[in-house]
């Protein structure tokens, strides 16, 4: 039986724009309007514009908001100050991700979770068991929030010129993940200074009412800064040049942060026995991600075909691994990939061999990420 696809605010204007949609994560998404290299070269020279609506927020409050996260999730919440954010994961008890978010802090007793989009409802699930016993209140406001990002090199100077006087500075100062309430085409919006992209760039978070107002203007806006409206796939091969993780592909319930190349993200300097911190320490304590199991790691093409998702990495005849996120990168040049190698195979300069429908192509190990923008 056929599933629909949800839609989000947007999406009438998407239509009208002509995008060619795909499923995400249950939604009907924008996968690219025209040419996804014309997108993910306007993100890297100018500025591209995404809705980014699909993805989920979760707003926890009270007393015991800071304490309570940081039993929930595997980092340090509590350090982080009012108007900062932090990347961090949900764990499983056996230590899997559940989930990697951001969580911005939006007071002293009030944070915003944003999980990844297929991932909301699970996570919010597990945020509201575990915040038994605690003075807190999870609530999820997915269904009514729209997120639009602007993201390259444009993006600031864009919205300064749809922000008034008084909020400009706010916006011209901000800090990579940093967020504040700033008034953005005559609304008021919870900016960020985050993304996926590898670009400077903004997020931001309004009601849905008000999602078509904010992308419409944003679009006008843009023109005149080169920006264009960029979909799915303009998004995955910005975020793979930055060696940005993809939820099922780098990440998942059967990989643990110390595979991921993540350890340095669960803190166990914190006090609170945070859910999946014996697993992880365990982990640790054997050495896994780092002298036994397998490893993520960057793979540079040596050739011209690029290794997708799935192909198998091998050396000398023996398979050592396994790509996860692959494709030729439009800003290099040359194919990359990411994939989990054995250790002993993982270290840069290893040369490898990635079974391309049968055929080997070689590619070489290196450290990640493999483009990061000049600032």
């Amino acid at each position: 039986m056929s599933t629909i696809s949800r839609h989000t605010a947007l999406h009438p204007q998407h239509e009208a724009l002509g995008a060619s949609f795909t499923d995400f994560g249950g939604w009907d998404m924008p996968l690219r309007y025209g040419s996804e290299l014309a997108e993910h070269k306007a993100v890297r020279e100018a500025a591209g514009l995404f809705d980014l609506s699909h993805m989920g927020e979760v707003r926890v409050s009270g007393p015991d908001a800071a304490a309570f996260l940081n039993t929930a999730l595997a980092g340090n919440l509590a350090l982080v100050k009012v108007g900062k954010a932090k990347y961090s994961m949900i764990l499983a008890q056996d230590g899997g991700i559940i989930d990697d978010l951001i969580t911005y802090r939006l007071d002293q007793t009030e944070f915003l979770v944003v999980p990844n989009a297929g991932n909301a409802p699970v996570v919010f699930e597990a945020l509201t068991e575990r915040a038994a016993g605690f003075d807190v209140t999870v609530v999820n406001e997915s269904d009514e929030t729209s997120l639009v990002a602007v993201q390259g090199p444009a993006a600031e100077a864009l919205l300064l010129g749809l922000a008034p006087e008084s909020d400009q500075d706010a916006i011209r100062d901000m800090p990579y993940y940093a967020a504040a309430t700033v008034s953005i085409a005559g609304l008021s919006i919870l900016l960020a200074r985050t993304g996926y992209t590898g670009e400077d760039g903004f997020e931001l978070y309004v009601p849905n009412a008000q999602a078509g107002a904010l992308w419409d203007a944003v679009l006008a806006a843009g023109t005149e800064n080169g920006l264009i409206p960029a979909g799915l796939a303009a998004r995955d091969s910005l975020r793979l040049e930055a060696g940005m993780p993809l939820y099922g592909n780098e990440l998942g319930l059967s990989i643990s942060p110390l595979q991921a190349s993540l350890g340095p993200v669960v803190s166990l300097k914190k006090e609170e026995r945070f859910v999946g911190r014996e697993a992880f320490e365990a982990a640790k304590a054997a050495g896994h991600g780092s002298t036994t199991g397998r490893k993520l790691v960057g793979l540079k093409g040596l050739g011209r075909r690029a290794a997708r998702q799935g192909y198998a990495v091998s050396k000398d005849g023996v398979v050592i691994g396994e790509v996860t996120s692959g494709q030729p990168s439009p800003t290099l040049g040359y194919p990359v990939a990411m994939a989990f190698l054995d250790v002993e195979h993982a270290e840069p300069g290893t040369v490898v061999d990635a079974d391309l429908r049968g055929k080997a192509e070689p590619f070489e190990v290196v450290a990640l990420p493999f483009y990061s923008r000049q600032k």
